[in-house]
């Protein structure tokens, strides 16, 4: 029961991460929040097999944590990349004559 609450733990903090930080037009709605939820449950689930109590309030910390700073991580880190291959794309497709006597 507990991984469920972590998890959905993590995907609140990814879709706020989605929301808070800038260029989420250029990836798609669930992505982060998914990011966030995996992040929340491998961690949980590492840190039970290693054996800390699932009840004690340092598992929650750190799972949570986890979660929180990869999802705002991928948040900051897609949109730059999505821009720059968006704009190649958008070069490479108004100029069909030229890529076509490349190939």
């Amino acid at each position: 029961m507990e991984l469920l609450f972590v998890t959905l733990g993590g995907a609140i903090l990814g879709l706020a991460a989605r929301y808070l930080l800038p260029r989420r037009a250029t990836y798609g709605t669930i992505l982060v929040p998914a990011v966030g939820a995996g992040v929340a449950a491998v961690v949980w689930v590492a840190l039970t097999w290693l054996g800390w109590a699932w009840d004690g309030g340092w598992i929650w910390v750190v799972a949570l944590a986890a979660a929180g700073v990869v999802s705002a991580l991928v948040a900051l880190l897609i949109g730059p990349s999505r821009e720059r291959a968006d704009a190649e794309l958008f070069e490479r497709l108004s100029r069909p004559g030229r890529s076509a006597r490349r190939a």
